[in-house]
């Protein structure tokens, strides 16, 4: 199992249950899999979770993933994070520091090889 504290912030609980499935078949331990509904709830985790790698979608209400990731910018706590977008809507994100960008559908083997990134910038 990997031991990686893994963040996914969708509105969609299908779309959150589906990545959560995705990481457990690249081998992320279950337990170390944590959810947001939007990117405020993730701001709620955050100040009390450690996190090494963030999913976001960009379109959700309260607050966006373009919000989230501007406002944990603003933080030297999460410099380290791996920040990946997933979503359906790739020009809305170009310009954003990210990790990576994941397309909906996503594969597995991109869900791998974020893994792989992740692991390597938290080592």
């Amino acid at each position: 199992m990997t031991q990686i504290r893994t963040l996914i912030v969708d509105d969609s609980a299908i779309m959150r249950k589906l990545l959560r499935k995705a990481l457990a078949g690249a081998g992320v331990d279950d337990g170390l899999i944590l959810e947001a509904g939007n990117g405020a709830e993730a701001l709620e985790v955050l100040k009390t979770k450690d996190v090494d790698l963030l999913f976001t979608d960009i379109n959700m209400p309260v607050m966006n993933g373009i919000a989230l990731l501007a406002e944990l910018a603003t933080f030297e706590r999460w410099q380290n994070l791996t920040r990946v977008i997933i979503s359906t809507d790739g020009s809305a994100c170009r310009d954003s520091k990210v990790d990576a960008y994941l397309e909906k559908p996503f594969s597995p083997d991109a869900i791998t090889a974020v893994l792989a990134k992740a692991l390597k910038k938290a080592a």
